[in-house]
């Protein structure tokens, strides 16, 4: 057993139904590491400024090693830190922090988990070849939008962002395409109405939903306009994943479509996080497995 105790934990508003915890305690355990995973509830800028002040100043103390970030934090947190990974920087948003020799430093696990999960879950396998062309719609412009508008566009897809705020789009995208070097990165933004979203999916593989929108407690919400057919051959992929069925995904799927929840990123970038602070292989089949348990006795 390690000597090192590791203090861990994750920054967001609302918390209260994160599953985060148990699934580092399952790694932490699985290592026979000493530490824990503890939910630090900030409310959103500025109320939150002086938590946000107080839980890095413990950072830079050595008191916590590694810190996760959630909504309402994934950018608000920036101005907070010392340095921002190559990944973090271009996407404009960090879910993962780590105290590294010069200070603070933001990293995002999102993109790369996120595309872990797709190329897992995806049942059509050429939707994975970048030489074929391909477009998403991708449904909001928050931190989480970030992650995944920037990893689909980095890998070759044409991304289509429905935002009701178009000028939050507009933001994420010039953020994308200025910290993204010589890379060519196909998005266009459109409002989140009807008219708008059913003229731009006509011809989309693939549909993800980045917004909060029917997660746990209010799980009959739905982000797909309520009076639009689903289109045809379109997968279906909710960030959502309490419940463990949203109603986007149950409706996608009584109309014939196959489609996923968050679960698996959640379980990808986590593993990501944890190797990063901890420097050990993260036991991703237990945390999955944790993870679908503590899920079953949700109410």
């Amino acid at each position: 057993m390690s000597d090192r105790r590791f203090s861990l934990g994750l920054i967001g508003h609302p918390l209260e139904h994160s599953l985060s915890p148990q699934l580092h305690r399952a790694a932490l355990q699985d290592h026979c590491l000493e530490g824990d995973y503890l939910l630090y509830d900030i409310p959103p800028l500025p109320a939150g400024w002086a938590q946000l002040d107080a839980i890095f100043n413990k950072m830079r103390c050595g008191e916590i090693q590694g810190l996760n970030v959630t909504i309402p934090h994934k950018q608000t947190v920036i101005p907070f830190l010392d340095k921002l990974t190559p990944v973090a920087n271009a996407v404009g948003a960090v879910n993962t922090i780590v105290p590294g020799e010069n200070g603070l430093v933001g990293d995002n696990t999102d993109v790369k988990g996120f595309m872990a999960d797709l190329q897992r879950q995806v049942p059509d396998r050429s939707l994975m070849d970048q030489k074929k062309d391909r477009a998403a719609l991708v449904l909001g412009a928050g931190g989480a939008a970030r992650a995944v508008v920037y990893a689909l566009a980095s890998s070759g897809w044409t991304v289509r962002l429905a935002a009701r705020r178009l000028e939050q789009a507009e933001s994420l995208i010039g953020d994308l395409s200025r910290n993204s070097g010589d890379q060519v990165l196909v998005i266009t933004t459109i409002s989140y109405e009807q008219n708008a979203i059913q003229n731009a999916v006509f011809d989309c593989q693939l549909i993800v939903n980045t917004t909060p929108v029917g997660m746990f407690p209010n799980i009959t919400a739905n982000p797909w306009p309520a009076s639009m057919p689903y289109p045809k051959n379109a997968f279906i992929y909710d960030l959502v994943y309490n419940p463990a069925e949203t109603s986007l995904i149950r409706e996608a799927r009584l109309a014939g479509l196959q489609s996923v929840s968050g679960a698996g990123m959640l379980v990808e970038q986590a593993a990501l996080a944890f190797e990063t602070w901890t420097g050990r292989p993260a036991p991703k089949e237990k945390m999955l497995a944790v993870l679908v348990t503590s899920m079953r006795k949700m109410p």
